[in-house]
């Protein structure tokens, strides 16, 4: 718990005043009752209307202050407990900004945004109930029972029966809840997790019409956190019959004892019925110290899904990079000796042994089959993952002894999978430089054969994208996420087949383009498409995590068997189409 004290020491100051404010309202509660039996036992029975006069305005006064107290420590209460979870969450949040993707692959996306969200507000929603029942709930306890005791220590007796018969019950209750809770949690992530899932690929589903196949999914995950829902909540429900099957037990326990006492002139009338409201409150006190203990099985659980998050190590970071200042100047790529497995107990490896270089300013055509390692041998520039074995070298300098920023400063990436953000296209292309002119904006725009459909766009490029892009095509998807790279005027430019959804005449003009004003910038062009890759300085040919040719078009097709059969079978379906 020690690492949490960071986020309650800014508001320190509320988290000791609202508790402290409670027991003022707590001190009025426990005060009421002595007040009104003064009232019944002296006033009433001498018919003394001043001393009736008197007492009440002491207990107006009494519930002023109990107001004032009661306010300002649910104030207090809840400026802690919004503040140290609105800090937590901003904490994990920025964790999570720096996993790298075999960080990601640990924890689901629905499981992340549980725990950004729903976990947090648990752990917020026991912070602000423990502050405000902290100090009143035993100061209530203790304070009824030495005024019962005070005014009737027979009566008082029955509190040390009834007591402990009580704590052992809700102990069990709590014991019994809190794994289910865990469970709970659990079912949360699934459910998010689906849903998620649905509205971003919400068009594949339509077009699929898997709509109904969707909806029965959907419905096993909901029945099974409601399922979940309902095997922990019952145990809720259990608690309060149970605390007030305890309540009304003593109650008539007291008022069948005082009543005796009464007839045998031993106890005044005002005190059973101060003595009945003691009662009342001993109890009440119990319930809600229950209810902060249910609350906190939950929160504790929730608390142990968000440490995971912040206590997990995160295998890429630049802690011991040793040219930590240095950016990247030139462009020049080096693998040496590379092998790479996703699952690191794994035989199978699925980049092997493998050695190449690249000079500044090289166009690089990257071909082979789906899964022969081409994403795998470029993610490992940027250091998305790294090297199990030999080393990635930019400039002559391990990609590891560079800072994360600064390498990926200076390395353009546009992934097989285009990623727009709500916002104007403006604002999208921005995120390769957020200080771009717009005469910059507009040239990146050019190079990428984006500027003529958005110059189209009614309010160009303040056209309003929907999430993801949803209402641009995939070409001028592809075309966006080009010229956000090219804002960015990097060293090195990686294009994971993201001109696949561009006609063969715009893409040979992108091309054209890359030749012109990115001649000093290092490309590497993973394609599935032949022409695209002819005509790079250097044409690599994937199998199975090796390069099994290198070369320029006419060397390979000389002497590369699997590039020939490449270059035939597409040629021929042209032919053919």
């Amino acid at each position: 718990m020690k690492r949490y004290m960071k986020y309650v020491r800014p508001y320190l100051y509320a988290f000791i005043l609202g508790p402290i404010l409670m027991i003022t309202e707590v001190a009025g509660e426990v005060l009421m009752p002595s007040l009104m039996a003064d009232i019944i036992n002296v006033g009433a029975l001498n018919h003394d209307v001043g001393y009736i006069v008197g007492k009440g305005l002491s207990m107006i006064g009494v519930a002023l202050i109990m107001m004032i107290g009661g306010i300002g420590g649910a104030w207090f209460a809840s400026k802690a407990a919004v503040s140290f979870s609105a800090d937590l969450r901003k904490d994990l949040f920025r964790k999570i900004q720096t996993f790298s993707f075999a960080n990601l692959d640990r924890f689901s996306t629905g499981s992340l945004v549980t725990r950004l969200t729903n976990d947090i507000t648990q752990v917020q929603n026991l912070i602000m109930m423990g502050l405000r029942m902290a100090l009143r709930a035993p100061g209530m306890l203790i304070g009824a029972v030495i005024m019962a005791f005070i005014m009737n220590r027979q009566l008082a007796m029955i509190f040390l029966v009834i007591l402990p018969i009580m704590v052992v019950a809700v102990a069990v209750v709590i014991r019994v809840a809190f794994p289910r809770f865990t469970i709970l949690q659990k079912k949360l992530d699934a459910l998010n997790s689906n849903i998620q899932e649905m509205l971003t690929n919400v068009r594949v589903i339509k077009s699929f019409v898997r709509g109904s196949y969707e909806e029965e999914r959907f419905a096993r995950s909901n029945a099974e956190l409601k399922n979940s829902g309902l095997n922990a909540f019952k145990i809720v429900i259990i608690q309060m019959p149970v605390v007030m099957l305890f309540m009304n037990t003593t109650t008539l326990l007291v008022v069948w004892f005082g009543g005796n006492q009464i007839l045998t002139g031993r106890m005044p009338v005002g005190d059973l019925t101060a003595f009945t409201t003691y009662v009342v409150q001993v109890l009440s006190s119990l319930m809600m110290l229950a209810m902060v203990l249910l609350t906190s099985s939950r929160a504790i659980a929730s608390l142990k899904r968000i440490t995971e998050v912040l206590d997990a190590k995160v295998d890429l970071t630049d802690e011991d990079a040793r040219y930590s200042q240095v950016p990247v100047k030139h462009g020049k790529i080096e693998f040496q000796n590379v092998s790479f497995r996703y699952y690191k107990n794994s035989e199978e490896k699925v980049l092997d042994d493998i050695d190449l270089v690249i000079e500044p300013g090289q166009t690089v055509g990257i071909i082979g089959s789906t899964g022969c390692g081409k994403t795998t041998l470029v993610s490992l520039i940027p250091r998305l993952y790294d090297a199990d074995e030999g080393k990635v070298l930019v400039d002559g300098i391990d990609v590891r002894d560079y800072s994360l920023k600064n390498l990926r400063d200076g390395v353009g990436m546009v992934l097989q999978k285009n990623v727009l953000f709500s916002g104007t296209i403006q604002e999208n292309l921005r995120w390769g430089d957020e200080n771009a002119t717009r005469e910059e904006l507009l040239e990146a725009s050019r190079s990428a054969q984006a500027d003529e459909f958005v110059q189209n766009f009614t309010q160009g490029y303040e056209t309003e994208l929907g999430q993801g892009g949803v209402n641009v095509s995939g070409g001028q998807k592809q075309r966006l996420c080009i010229a956000r790279a090219l804002l960015k005027k990097p060293k090195i430019l990686i294009l994971d087949d993201s001109t696949s959804a561009v006609d063969t005449a715009t893409e040979a003009k992108i091309r054209e383009t890359f030749r012109t004003t990115l001649k000093d910038t290092t490309k590497l062009i993973i394609a599935q498409r032949i022409t695209s890759v002819m005509e790079a300085d250097q044409i690599l040919v994937m199998d199975e995590g090796k390069i099994v040719g290198r070369g320029r078009h006419e060397e390979l097709m000389k002497d590369c068997e699997a590039y020939r059969e490449i270059y035939d079978s597409q040629m021929r379906e042209e032919v053919l189409a």
